[in-house]
């Protein structure tokens, strides 16, 4: 088993102490040697719980995918009330494993994300109201005329089609990096290209061997995106 590991402090102090971090460490190497697993990444992540930007989570989540790895999160608990984090989890289409809640998986993260949600919206609704009182006690807040509507499109067959379009656009992006390693190390050719992908335990995003008509195909979507 290939996994990828995630690990988050909330301070810039903690993170440069180490502290938090040796124990999250610790609970993957753990979870490593139970499994016999192989780490081939490691991300950490200083950001607040409050913050919903998760670039090294990002990252972690591309790697994972890319390798056909599993993710291993320390804490999930740290982040169990940050409803973008979790549905960012639920969505990502990658197996996970979180060491603090070893039953965790995307039923229950998708659980929680719903009462994440709810007490966003209770927040809300009392911030709301909060303003709502101040403006009745005649205090303006911001620019009174919102946004106009946005008219959504009709779902249908040209809707999944697009969907899956932007999939595979999404699984290209993910191997960009790895072609562009590829070229630097000197494999040039599509021969060479997918020998050293399946080499490297890079599957297709059907889960098969690359093939150089397969890595053909790659770039080319490539350079429609870029």
């Amino acid at each position: 088993m290939k996994i990828v590991a995630y690990i988050r402090v909330s301070t810039d102090k903690q993170g440069r102490s180490g502290l938090g971090l040796e124990a999250q460490q610790a609970a993957i190497a753990a979870f490593a040697k139970t499994a016999n697993a192989a780490t081939v990444a490691e991300f950490q992540e200083v950001e607040s719980g409050r913050n919903n930007a998760r670039p090294e989570l990002e990252k972690a989540l591309k790697m994972a995918r890319v390798m056909g790895a599993k993710l291993v999160i320390a804490k999930l608990d740290r982040l169990s009330r940050n409803a973008a984090f979790l549905l960012k989890l639920q969505d990502s289409c990658v197996d996970f494993v979180c060491c603090d809640m070893p039953d965790a998986n995307a039923l229950t993260v998708g659980i929680m994300s719903v009462i994440a949600q709810a007490e966003s919206r209770m927040i809300g609704d009392r911030t709301r109201a909060a303003m709502q009182a101040a403006k009745a006690r005649g205090q303006k807040f911001g620019n009174p005329n919102g946004a106009a509507a946005l008219r959504r499109a009709g779902k249908g067959n040209s809707a999944a089609c697009a969907i899956q379009k932007d999939r595979a656009n999404a699984r290209a992006n993910d191997l960009a990096d790895v072609l562009a390693d590829l070229a630097i190390g000197g494999f040039s050719t599509l021969r060479e290209q997918s020998d050293e992908l399946n080499k490297r335990g890079i599957k297709t995003a059907r889960g098969g061997q690359w093939h150089p008509n397969t890595v053909a195909r790659l770039r080319h979507r490539l350079a429609q995106t870029s």
